[in-house]
């Protein structure tokens, strides 16, 4: 073994400071004023060689396969003082505290809050496994929050998690560990000083955390990250919010893609079409056809792997790149019929290649596969149909190969999108097999966690070289930090079973919290006996506002999931699926915030409401946005439903805008039909009047900015054309909307970007319960009152104030420019008239 239990100097080098130990050389870097890179380098040669980050400070292996995603910075600036026993690195922000015998190293804020110690003793080892530990202190009161892809719940204090990731199918929601992502990266936020800091393991060999299970009577609490090999090379990033961790991280590692407006749409999928004996093509155009005459939103269909079986001596197996032609007879015009109906279809590509596949030979000669430990024959694994050999992403010239392969069998048929599955390299047991890693040579245990996101990033370019100005549409499985550069992703092969809709959440939220804005779960569950009518609804009303929405089922009792499966609920499944739509300006201005700033969209409580410990825990209700509390029913046979409102602010009942004061739970009445949605104070929601049946096609031609005017606020409501790449040269819209709330209330409307809106109305539905507005102005312009709803309804503009939801109702035609709304609550004196 390889202690670190004695530090000998701490000396400033070019742009970090060098620690040696008797245990091995550790780096410090101040990345940047909020980011210290602390790294063991136990290998000793430090090698700087990362698929994840996109801002460095130093030379990277790397950097020309990134391209254009790597941004170089220069260091922050930090000066060492040595004091002998203790050796003290002072940045802008943050103090580096080295304590040498016995050796750790502790982070403090400009405060003096210790926001990092290690365990002496324990910090920095390589165990007779040569696997890589770094031990930290804890308290009681710390909660953690993260690890990527999750089951259980959302606070992992306490726990022990795997990050192995594996092709789970039917995984217990509550206990399976791992799922399919590898994201080593969490979130540490106290409950005595509501501070949060940022713990980003940069390092691709599976790995696991104790985060406080383990107990030991010599050593003060702590958690443990161990490694199976690379270097500890962590990343603290302080906040103090969870929010600015989040920013951060995602500045390491890459924010979220701004998506096609139409991935937001409902994702009809299931494997039922695809595994037809023939015509599947006709089938999955008929669903289309049946959503449309069941009035359903639709935007896209996820197309399974049952497209490219192949007849072969051993049965059917599904072979990637391969069309069964009797089963799609014409790729094209399949593609083609769909787009006409305004549907993208995404069609599985696997990275595995079966020994029976009748490319395989052609693909050894170019010498694509991860090879074996022991020769220069392909490694050989388990695969879907039988044994297979495994596409190594990290070599140059595979890269090529595969991207034409990607064009010539499916992207040219006529599809910007796909969706890479099973991309998690889970089979091959030796994890000694052999990769290119870029021309200097590694394992598949070092790398198969990263050959996802490379995957995506070759799909992306594939796209890119296919269909000029297009964005691309890549859905992804599996994923390594930075996952979120390329693709949208959900938490695979779910149970239809209660407790997965409820643990769910929590995986949604943990990822939200990891920088992987566009998640989603399969809604209704994927594996399992067909959801009971009244599980299904619920789910519907939850999947409404996960970033991804996609009904996809193999059901074990050989039904289909489908939104019309229960007759006596589709009205209701219709009109949640509605609602969704409606409420598509919001999301994609929170998409594409997400792009920018790598926030959530659907936000934990304990981000949202940091200041307030006892949304700390909180793993089924959460934010959609700022401004929309979300408590779906997740309880089979519930009548009621608790519901804890956070302390400082006040919250309306969306639907008959009844004002809780926050800091209390209240408990409801709830029916199939609940959603239970509360809007928070300040909030700024903006909806479509119109209905959208599908967003490739359809944009919303009229605005209901829905606000709570008790306490100031912004929103920035984004447009753009939804499908091109317009956006990188400036032709969108953001509308940043300002809400200064007082006697009178104004509400700012500043515009940036070249698109040309479609909204065409505007209405202002303002929540105000003390008292109705004197007068209304737009733009300057007096608007006319209605004291009557029908006049009010027929006309063009004017206001009128809603007694039953105590609201100011404001409309007008869009000026299409900069402009304020004024709303004047000032005392009208009727008597002193």
């Amino acid at each position: 073994m390889k202690i670190c239990t004695r530090a000998s100097s701490v000396t400033q080098q070019e742009n970090y400071f060098s620690i040696l130990t008797d245990g091995a050389e550790l780096r410090l870097w101040f990345l940047t004023d909020s980011i210290v890179r602390i790294r063991a380098g136990f290998d000793g040669d430090f090698a700087e060689e990362s698929y994840s980050l996109v801002l460095t400070a130093w030379e990277d292996r790397m950097d020309g396969f990134l391209k254009n995603y790597r941004r170089r910075i220069e260091t922050a600036d930090a000066a060492l003082t040595d004091g002998g026993d203790t050796a003290v690195i002072q940045g802008k922000l943050l103090k580096v505290v080295v304590e040498k015998d016995p050796f750790r190293i502790c982070v403090y804020d400009a405060e003096g809050t210790c926001l990092h110690a290690d365990i002496a003793d324990l910090a920095y080892q390589e165990d007779s496994n040569r696997r890589r530990i770094h031990t930290s202190e804890i308290s009681p009161d710390d909660c953690f929050y993260g690890f990527g892809e999750k089951s259980g719940e959302f606070n992992k204090a306490q726990k022990f998690m795997n990050m192995s990731p594996k092709d789970a199918m039917g995984y217990n929601p509550k206990e399976t560990d791992s799922l399919y992502k590898h994201i080593p990266f969490y979130i540490k936020l106290n409950r005595r000083t509501k501070k949060a800091v940022g713990y980003f393991y940069h390092n691709t060999w599976e790995c696991d955390f104790d985060m406080g299970k383990e107990k030991s009577n010599y050593w003060k609490m702590h958690s443990r990250y161990r490694a199976d090999g690379g270097d500890i090379d962590l990343f603290l990033i302080t906040g103090p919010t969870v929010r600015e961790v989040v920013e951060r991280y995602t500045d390491l590692t890459g924010k979220s893609t701004l998506l096609p407006r139409y991935a937001l749409g409902y994702l009809g999928s299931s494997m039922y079409y695809p595994e037809l004996e023939a015509d599947c093509d006709d089938a999955i155009v008929e669903f289309i056809d049946t959503t449309k005459e069941e009035q359903i939103p639709v935007d896209g269909f996820q197309l399974s792997s049952g497209y490219c079986t192949v007849e072969t001596n051993v049965g059917v197996k599904r072979c990637v790149f391969t069309w069964n032609k009797k089963r799609f007879k014409d790729p094209k015009d399949f593609f083609k019929k769909m787009k006409e109906r305004g549907i993208t279809v995404t069609p599985n590509v696997k990275p595995g290649i079966l020994l029976l596949h009748p490319m395989l030979e052609e693909m050894k000669e170019k010498d694509m596969f991860v090879k074996a430990s022991d020769s220069d024959e392909p490694g050989v694994g388990t695969w879907w149909g039988g044994k297979g050999v495994f596409v190594d992403y990290t070599k140059a010239s595979t890269r090529e190969h595969w991207k034409k392969l990607l064009k010539e069998n499916v992207l040219d048929y006529g599809t910007c999108s796909v969706w890479n599955d099973n991309c998690e390299y889970d089979s091959m047991v030796d994890k000694d097999c052999r990769c290119d890693f870029e021309g200097k040579g590694g394992t598949i245990g070092q790398l198969k966690s990263v050959m996802s996101n490379i995957m995506c990033h070759i799909t992306d370019e594939a796209i890119h070289e296919t269909f000029e100005n297009t964005r691309p549409y890549i859905v992804c499985r599996s994923g390594h930090c930075g996952i979120q550069r390329y693709a949208q992703t959900w938490a695979g092969d779910n149970l239809t079973c209660w407790d997965a809709l409820k643990y769910n959440i929590a995986t949604i939220l943990g990822m939200g919290l990891s920088g992987v804005a566009s998640q989603g779960c399969d809604i209704g569950g994927f594996f399992g006996p067909a959801p009971e009518g009244e599980l299904f609804i619920r789910w519907i009303q939850n999947g409404i506002f996960q970033p991804r929405f996609s009904i996809h089922s193999t059901n074990t009792d050989n039904t289909v999931t489908e939104p019309w499966m229960y007759s006596d609920l589709k009205d209701d499944i219709r009109r949640a699926i509605e609602f969704r739509y409606q409420l598509s300006p919001y999301l994609y201005s929170l998409t594409e915030r997400a792009h920018e700033t790598g926030l959530p969209i659907m936000e934990a409580m304990c981000s949202a409401f940091q200041n307030d410990p006892k949304c700390y825990d909180e793993g089924v209700d959460f934010m959609f946005g700022d401004s929309l509390l979300v408590a779906n029913v997740v309880e089979k046979g519930a009548k009621t439903r608790s519901i804890y409102l956070p302390e400082g602010d006040t919250f309306y009942d969306f639907y008959t805008r009844e004002a809780y004061a926050g800091g209390q739970t209240i408990e409801i009445p709830v029916t199939i039909s609940s959603i239970p949605l509360y809007v928070r104070s300040g909030a700024l929601i903006p909806i479509a009047t119109n209905q959208m049946n599908n967003l490739a096609t359809q944009q919303a031609t009229g605005i209901r900015l829905l606000c709570a005017a008790d306490k100031d606020n912004s929103f920035q409501l984004y447009e753009d054309d939804g499908v091109s790449m317009d956006y990188e040269t400036g032709k969108y819209l953001k509308t940043v909307i300002t809400m200064t709330t007082g006697e009178r209330t104004y509400l700012d409307f500043k515009q940036e970007g070249s698109y040309e809106t479609a909204v065409e109305t505007m209405e202002i539905d303002m929540i105000h319960r003390e008292k109705a507005p004197y007068w209304v102005t737009v733009d300057g312009e007096l608007l006319p009152h209605f004291l009557h709803r029908r006049k009010f309804e027929e006309a063009a503009c004017g206001w009128y104030y809603s007694q039953r939801l105590k609201s100011v109702q404001i409309k007008y035609p869009n000026p299409k420019k900069d402009y304020q709304v004024l709303v004047s609550f000032e005392q009208f004196d009727l008597i002193g008239m």
